[in-house]
């Protein structure tokens, strides 16, 4: 997919489009001379949920295809692994550590969640073996995305706020009640650039730390949606049960810990009204409802 036009106009972007894995099977990425890889590419929670081969394709077969290259290059070069918070997972039996923190042991419960945490350890052995320079970071569902919905299962986490502000309507398919750990787009980049620039010692362990969280739950999204942007916002949501949906959202942890992190300097955000106006400020093309 290409960049905005905006990026694919300044003089310091080179684009260049195809199939993940065959480009980095070819050597094509990274090229010769990168000093850092920032790995974003995945196939999201629910899609993978619905077609096991293209999760195994997208995340694993890519991740280690870029180890791989990244290893040929020979320069150790910094790589930053887009872990997720899914690779945590409740279970029947198996109830899920409170509050998850940088050292629990990660038991997921998804086909995403399970290939993420494959990808750590991965990213971890590369980086033992001198290969790479890994930094495997766990974000937390990141809201309020902009842009077009996509195939995850938590997707919705952004939609309730984004389609609403829009002028448009939102389902929820998820109860008020369900506890969520969130990171606005501004503290899920700031967690990123830092993992690539702290140094062996400042990151420590090879295993992922957990990026910082607000937790909140569903319900008290939808409030501070209408403290922002009133009930002509929140009378745009539609409450609609969706038991898959609820079943992979609701494994994942809502309390999370992130000592590791902090100790890097970084910070959550404050409350979820904060983001809805960042989200309206940055976004202010695509926001169509007055605002309080």
């Amino acid at each position: 997919m290409a960049p905005p036009a905006d990026l694919r106009a300044d003089a310091r972007v080179h684009f260049i489009e195809g199939d993940l894995p065959a480009l980095a099977g070819a050597r094509v990425l990274p090229a010769a001379g990168t000093d850092a890889v920032f790995h974003l590419a995945a196939a999201v929670s629910g899609e993978c949920e619905k077609d096991f081969d293209l999760g195994m394709r997208s995340n694993l077969d890519a991740t280690r295809a870029l180890l791989e290259a990244g290893r040929a290059l020979g320069s150790r070069p910094v790589f930053v692994f887009a872990s997720s918070v899914a690779v945590f997972g409740s279970a029947p039996g198996q109830p899920l550590a409170e509050p998850i923190r940088d050292d629990t042991l990660p038991t997921p419960q998804s086909s995403y969640g399970i290939q993420k945490f494959i990808c750590e350890q991965l990213v971890a052995d590369c980086t033992r073996k001198g290969f790479v320079a890994g930094r495997s970071v766990r974000l937390m569902t990141v809201s309020v995305r902009p842009g077009q919905p996509n195939g995850a299962a938590s997707s919705f986490l952004s939609g309730m706020v984004r389609e609403p502000l829009a002028g448009e309507r939102a389902a929820v398919p998820v109860p008020a009640d369900t506890a969520v750990a969130l990171s606005s787009p501004a503290r899920a980049v700031e967690g990123l650039v830092c993992a690539a620039e702290a140094s062996d010692a400042e990151w420590g362990p090879l295993t992922a730390l957990n990026l910082p969280s607000l937790r909140t739950t569903v319900g008290e999204m939808a409030q501070a949606l209408e403290a922002v942007a009133g009930q002509a916002a929140t009378q745009l949501v539609d409450w609609t049960p969706d038991p898959l949906i609820h079943r992979v959202v609701s494994s994942w942890p809502g309390h999370v810990e992130w000592a590791r992190a902090r100790a890097l300097g970084l910070h959550a955000d404050g409350d979820f009204a904060s983001i809805v106006r960042d989200y309206a400020r940055e976004n202010a093309a695509a926001v169509k409802l007055p605002l309080l």
